[in-house]
């Protein structure tokens, strides 16, 4: 099949497509006479695999890395449970960091709601965002 089929079956523009062979997440496809790129069935499957893993939040480093465990002829399901692991633990401290920006964003509303624009002294920009307050 030709690029464009690979990448309507999988839901990518070509663009990507070509931009993994680059990367090397894609193994160089084989040219027809004319030139065009030829690909099979396992590029879609790779293809697909490679949004899924990109979905699931690992970085194109981490898939090559993974990519790199399966074609030597090992499954890299134990590799990419601590991938996944690790990632967890990552969105649990981004949810953290979060939660604590929300309460200050919340605690300076409720100061905005209760200061006056009119007590807002000459030398300062805002007192709402008064340093130390």
């Amino acid at each position: 099949m030709l690029i464009g089929e690979v990448a309507t079956r999988v839901g990518v523009p070509t663009r990507t497509v070509r931009f993994y062979e680059r990367r090397g997440l894609l193994p160089e496809p084989r040219r027809a006479p004319n030139g065009y790129r030829v690909y099979d069935e396992s590029t879609v499957t790779r293809l697909a695999f490679i949004r899924s893993a990109q979905t699931a939040g690992l970085t194109l480093a981490e898939i090559a890395g993974i990519l790199a465990v399966r074609d030597s002829g090992e499954a890299p399901c134990h590799h990419v449970g601590e991938l996944l692991a690790d990632k967890l633990v990552e969105v649990r401290e981004r949810r953290r960091r979060l939660a604590e920006a929300e309460a200050e964003l919340e605690a300076l509303l409720e100061r905005s709601r209760r200061l006056d624009p009119a007590d807002c002294g000459e030398g300062e920009i805002c007192h709402i965002l008064r340093p130390g307050s």
